[in-house]
Protein backbone atom coordinates (compact mmCIF):
# COMPACT_ATOMS: atom_id res chain seq x y z
CA UNK A 1 0.00 0.00 0.00
CA UNK A 2 1.20 3.51 -0.85
CA UNK A 3 0.61 6.74 1.06
CA UNK A 4 -0.58 9.06 -1.70
CA UNK A 5 -1.55 12.14 0.33
CA UNK A 6 -1.52 13.59 3.83
CA UNK A 7 -3.84 16.47 4.75
CA UNK A 8 -3.80 18.49 7.96
CA UNK A 9 -7.04 18.41 9.93
CA UNK A 10 -8.28 20.09 13.10
CA UNK A 11 -7.05 19.25 16.61
CA UNK A 12 -3.53 18.26 15.51
CA UNK A 13 -4.77 15.44 13.31
CA UNK A 14 -3.68 14.44 9.80
CA UNK A 15 -5.80 12.60 7.23
CA UNK A 16 -3.96 9.71 5.64
CA UNK A 17 -4.79 8.74 2.05
CA UNK A 18 -3.68 5.32 0.85
CA UNK A 19 -3.72 4.31 -2.81
CA UNK A 20 -5.69 7.45 -3.62
CA UNK A 21 -8.44 6.97 -1.02
CA UNK A 22 -8.95 8.37 2.48
CA UNK A 23 -7.95 5.73 5.03
CA UNK A 24 -7.80 7.19 8.53
CA UNK A 25 -6.98 10.29 10.59
CA UNK A 26 -3.81 10.04 12.70
CA UNK A 27 -2.35 12.19 15.45
CA UNK A 28 0.10 14.43 13.56
CA UNK A 29 2.98 14.04 16.05
CA UNK A 30 2.62 10.26 15.92
CA UNK A 31 2.63 10.32 12.13
CA UNK A 32 5.77 12.49 11.98
CA UNK A 33 7.52 10.26 14.53
CA UNK A 34 6.77 7.19 12.42
CA UNK A 35 8.74 8.63 9.51
CA UNK A 36 5.89 7.87 7.11
CA UNK A 37 5.21 10.50 4.46
CA UNK A 38 3.72 10.88 1.01
CA UNK A 39 5.27 8.23 -1.21
CA UNK A 40 6.02 5.82 1.67
CA UNK A 41 4.94 2.21 1.48
CA UNK A 42 2.87 1.03 4.46
CA UNK A 43 1.78 -2.49 5.34
CA UNK A 44 -1.42 -3.49 7.12
CA UNK A 45 0.60 -4.18 10.28
CA UNK A 46 2.34 -0.80 10.11
CA UNK A 47 -0.99 0.95 9.61
CA UNK A 48 -2.48 -0.88 12.59
CA UNK A 49 0.50 0.11 14.79
CA UNK A 50 0.24 3.69 13.58
CA UNK A 51 -3.44 3.85 14.52
CA UNK A 52 -2.78 2.25 17.92
CA UNK A 53 0.09 4.61 18.71
CA UNK A 54 -2.05 7.54 17.64
CA UNK A 55 -4.85 6.42 19.96
CA UNK A 56 -2.40 6.08 22.86
CA UNK A 57 -1.05 9.57 22.23
CA UNK A 58 -4.53 11.08 22.02
CA UNK A 59 -5.65 9.15 25.12
CA UNK A 60 -2.70 10.56 27.08
CA UNK A 61 -3.56 14.06 25.94
CA UNK A 62 -7.21 13.62 26.94
CA UNK A 63 -6.24 12.16 30.32
CA UNK A 64 -3.92 15.09 31.01
CA UNK A 65 -6.77 17.45 30.21
CA UNK A 66 -9.06 15.56 32.60
CA UNK A 67 -6.64 15.83 35.54
CA UNK A 68 -5.62 19.41 34.84
CA UNK A 69 -8.15 20.91 37.24
CA UNK A 70 -8.66 18.13 39.78
CA UNK A 71 -7.47 14.66 40.70
CA UNK A 72 -9.43 11.76 39.29
CA UNK A 73 -9.50 8.06 40.03
CA UNK A 74 -8.29 5.51 37.49
CA UNK A 75 -11.89 4.41 36.92
CA UNK A 76 -13.07 7.95 36.23
CA UNK A 77 -10.41 8.35 33.57
CA UNK A 78 -11.08 4.90 32.08
CA UNK A 79 -14.77 5.72 31.77
CA UNK A 80 -13.89 8.81 29.73
CA UNK A 81 -11.14 7.31 27.57
CA UNK A 82 -12.29 3.81 26.65
CA UNK A 83 -15.37 4.88 24.60
CA UNK A 84 -13.13 7.26 22.61
CA UNK A 85 -9.90 5.32 22.16
CA UNK A 86 -10.56 1.69 23.07
CA UNK A 87 -9.40 -0.34 26.05
CA UNK A 88 -5.86 -1.13 24.94
CA UNK A 89 -4.84 2.46 24.14
CA UNK A 90 -6.60 3.81 27.23
CA UNK A 91 -4.85 1.34 29.52
CA UNK A 92 -1.47 2.16 28.00
CA UNK A 93 -2.07 5.89 28.47
CA UNK A 94 -3.23 5.53 32.08
CA UNK A 95 -0.35 3.22 33.00
CA UNK A 96 2.10 5.81 31.69
CA UNK A 97 0.48 8.54 33.76
CA UNK A 98 0.56 6.26 36.82
CA UNK A 99 4.31 5.76 36.29
CA UNK A 100 4.69 9.54 36.30
CA UNK A 101 2.66 9.82 39.49
CA UNK A 102 -0.09 11.81 37.78
CA UNK A 103 -2.76 9.17 38.41
CA UNK A 104 -2.75 7.71 41.91
CA UNK A 105 -5.88 6.14 43.39
CA UNK A 106 -4.64 6.30 46.98
CA UNK A 107 -3.79 9.99 46.73
CA UNK A 108 -7.12 10.67 45.03
CA UNK A 109 -9.02 8.68 47.65
CA UNK A 110 -7.44 10.59 50.54
CA UNK A 111 -8.25 13.97 49.02
CA UNK A 112 -11.78 12.91 48.06
CA UNK A 113 -12.42 11.44 51.50
CA UNK A 114 -11.32 14.70 53.12
CA UNK A 115 -13.69 16.62 50.85
CA UNK A 116 -16.79 14.51 51.42
CA UNK A 117 -16.29 14.09 55.17
CA UNK A 118 -14.85 17.43 56.28
CA UNK A 119 -16.51 19.69 53.71
CA UNK A 120 -19.70 17.92 52.60
CA UNK A 121 -20.10 16.29 56.04
CA UNK A 122 -21.25 12.92 54.69
CA UNK A 123 -21.45 9.99 57.07
CA UNK A 124 -18.75 7.33 57.07
CA UNK A 125 -21.16 4.86 55.47
CA UNK A 126 -22.06 7.23 52.65
CA UNK A 127 -18.40 8.24 52.23
CA UNK A 128 -17.46 4.58 51.73
CA UNK A 129 -20.19 4.21 49.11
CA UNK A 130 -18.95 7.30 47.24
CA UNK A 131 -15.32 6.16 47.25
CA UNK A 132 -16.16 2.70 45.96
CA UNK A 133 -18.38 4.26 43.28
CA UNK A 134 -15.33 6.21 42.11
CA UNK A 135 -13.51 2.90 41.61
CA UNK A 136 -11.49 2.90 44.82
CA UNK A 137 -10.78 -0.56 46.25
CA UNK A 138 -13.10 -1.14 49.22
CA UNK A 139 -10.30 -2.22 51.56
CA UNK A 140 -8.29 0.90 50.74
CA UNK A 141 -11.37 3.09 51.19
CA UNK A 142 -12.12 1.57 54.59
CA UNK A 143 -8.48 1.99 55.65
CA UNK A 144 -8.51 5.68 54.74
CA UNK A 145 -11.87 6.34 56.41
CA UNK A 146 -10.64 4.73 59.62
CA UNK A 147 -8.20 7.64 59.94
CA UNK A 148 -11.11 10.02 60.55
CA UNK A 149 -12.28 10.16 64.16
CA UNK A 150 -15.67 11.75 63.61
CA UNK A 151 -18.22 12.44 66.33
CA UNK A 152 -21.20 11.46 64.21
CA UNK A 153 -23.85 13.14 66.36
CA UNK A 154 -21.87 16.37 66.52
CA UNK A 155 -21.39 16.22 62.76
CA UNK A 156 -25.15 15.95 62.30
CA UNK A 157 -25.64 18.94 64.60
CA UNK A 158 -23.12 20.91 62.54
CA UNK A 159 -25.00 20.02 59.33
CA UNK A 160 -28.34 21.05 60.85
CA UNK A 161 -26.97 24.36 62.14
CA UNK A 162 -25.43 25.17 58.77
CA UNK A 163 -28.08 23.90 56.39
CA UNK A 164 -31.35 23.05 58.08
CA UNK A 165 -31.74 25.10 61.26
CA UNK A 166 -34.53 27.30 59.86
CA UNK A 167 -36.41 24.19 58.71
CA UNK A 168 -37.00 22.79 62.18
CA UNK A 169 -39.97 24.99 63.09
CA UNK A 170 -42.65 23.06 61.20
CA UNK A 171 -43.42 19.42 60.46
CA UNK A 172 -42.77 19.73 56.72
CA UNK A 173 -39.36 21.33 57.27
CA UNK A 174 -38.45 18.77 59.92
CA UNK A 175 -39.32 15.93 57.57
CA UNK A 176 -37.19 17.52 54.83
CA UNK A 177 -34.31 17.83 57.28
CA UNK A 178 -34.51 14.19 58.34
CA UNK A 179 -34.73 12.99 54.73
CA UNK A 180 -31.70 15.10 53.86
CA UNK A 181 -29.69 13.64 56.72
CA UNK A 182 -30.69 10.10 55.81
CA UNK A 183 -29.58 10.78 52.22
CA UNK A 184 -26.20 11.82 53.63
CA UNK A 185 -25.96 8.35 55.17
CA UNK A 186 -26.77 9.06 58.82
CA UNK A 187 -28.62 6.47 60.85
CA UNK A 188 -32.01 7.13 62.42
CA UNK A 189 -30.60 6.61 65.92
CA UNK A 190 -27.85 9.20 65.41
CA UNK A 191 -30.34 11.67 63.94
CA UNK A 192 -32.66 11.22 66.93
CA UNK A 193 -29.77 11.79 69.33
CA UNK A 194 -28.73 14.95 67.51
CA UNK A 195 -32.30 16.27 67.58
CA UNK A 196 -32.51 15.49 71.29
CA UNK A 197 -29.35 17.50 71.97
CA UNK A 198 -30.81 20.37 69.93
CA UNK A 199 -34.03 20.09 71.98
CA UNK A 200 -36.08 19.31 68.89
CA UNK A 201 -39.00 16.89 69.17
CA UNK A 202 -39.40 14.32 66.38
Amino acid sequence: MLITAIEERKKSMSALFIDGEYAVSIDTVTLISSGKKVGSEISDEELYDLIENSNISRAKEKALYLIEYRQRSRKEIEDKLIPLFGEKASEAAIERLEQLGLVDDESFAREYARSIIEVKKLSGKRALFELVKKGIDKDLAEEILEEYEVDTVQQIIDVINKKYFRSLDDEKGLKRTINGLRTMGYSWDDIKQAMYELDVEI
